[in-house]
């Protein structure tokens, strides 16, 4: 059995990361300088690779959207991921994602929804995959 998440719930995970994401900033922001959005308070933003870095290792392989699907990001061994796992997942797969401008967002797109392991290039940089919770 395979037990490898899909692109429709990687996607929903997402999306709902999101939402939790940007709510939470807009109140942080309305609590400290009175308004939901402000250009100039953008630093609250950081808030956000803190939570896609920090989290899914403190959590188990979790965020908040991820929970909520009831998926959780693994090391292919099998083990916890790791810090180093994430910073590679996350940073370093953003800065590939970012020298080809987007193109290897698509492609990672097109990997999760049709390989049969439904990993992601972000997947192979870090040696993660995504799974359902048992």
């Amino acid at each position: 059995m395979n037990d490898t998440a899909g692109f429709q719930v990687r996607f929903l995970a997402t999306i709902l990361d999101v939402i939790i994401m940007s709510v939470t900033v807009g109140v942080l922001s309305y609590f400290l300088y009175g308004v939901a959005f402000q250009d100039e308070h953008r630093w609250v933003e950081a808030i956000e690779p803190l939570y896609n870095l920090l989290l899914p290792v403190i959590w188990g392989g979790y965020t908040l959207g991820k929970r909520m699907t009831h998926i959780h990001i693994i090391k292919m061994t099998g083990e916890k991921i790791t810090l180093w796992s994430m910073f590679l997942r996350y940073i370093v797969s953003g800065v590939v994602y970012g020298l080809t401008l987007g193109v290897a967002v698509i492609v990672s797109a097109f990997m999760v929804g049709i390989r049969e392991d439904n990993r992601a290039i972000h997947d192979f940089i870090a040696g993660t995959r995504v799974v359902y919770d048992t």
